[in-house]
């Protein structure tokens, strides 16, 4: 109990000095743009995308960390099985270095937007599932608003840079991937392995967002120097 509480404050302290230190990546908190076009650099543009990319990545381990804690509470221990493919089947993931160095800068955008939009609608029905439990920790459910949110940001940001970095028109979009209907279900148990399998997955492909969002600002940024990978 002591080890859940000490883990609620510290999320919570996080969550409110970013939230007093982040807006939206597109946000233009310094200038008047009363009837005028919001106007960013790129530079800035990218570093305020990986600093949102960063953020939710280390907010999702903490929402992780605090579900394992409820469930032992709850008295469950779920597992998910190693290998689990959790991105989108669209992103193919690249598995070695001399793959990873050959991919565009065009599909790194496609599958940054790719993974931001296939994880905001279920990020918003775990949000509402977890309302139903009868002792979710508050933190758990403050963490989860606040990711949707800001995945909703990120979502802007990327599609800013995609204008800037692509041009008008530089990437046809279908619409988000389809989601099955393993977010329906009326059994308990199964309620709470398809939220954890949620977290769990979700917190991955931050991971992934996080990652193909700083390779970007290093090709775009530092071109000549660039060795992230």
């Amino acid at each position: 109990m002591k080890k859940a509480t000490v883990l609620q404050v510290c999320v919570a302290f996080v969550l409110c000095s970013q939230q007093a230190v982040t807006g939206s990546p597109v946000d233009c908190p310094d200038q008047d743009t009363a009837g005028t076009s919001c106007t960013i650099s790129l530079e800035k543009l990218l570093e305020r995308a990986v600093q949102h990319a960063d953020l939710i990545y280390r907010i999702s381990e903490e929402s992780k960390l605090l579900f394992d804690e409820m469930l032992i509470s709850f008295g469950m221990n779920l597992h998910i099985p190693e290998g689990t493919m959790c991105a989108p089947k669209t992103v193919p993931v690249p598995m070695s270095r001399n793959e990873i160095q050959q991919i565009s800068d065009k599909w790194i955008l496609h599958s940054i937007l790719i993974l931001v939009q296939f994880w905001i609608d279920p990020l918003v029905e775990v949000q509402a599932s977890l309302e139903n439990y009868k002792s979710a920790p508050s933190a758990l459910l403050t963490r989860n608003k606040w990711i949707s949110t800001k995945l909703m940001s990120l979502e802007q940001g990327v599609l800013v840079l995609i204008r800037q970095i692509l041009g008008e028109g530089g990437l046809l979009l279908g619409g988000p991937e389809e989601k099955s209907d393993r977010f329906v279900s009326s059994d308990m148990l199964e309620t709470v392995r398809r939220d954890y399998s949620v977290i769990y997955c979700f917190r991955k492909d931050a991971h992934k967002m996080q990652t193909f969002l700083k390779l970007l600002k290093c090709r775009q940024i530092d071109k000549e120097n660039c060795s992230y990978f």
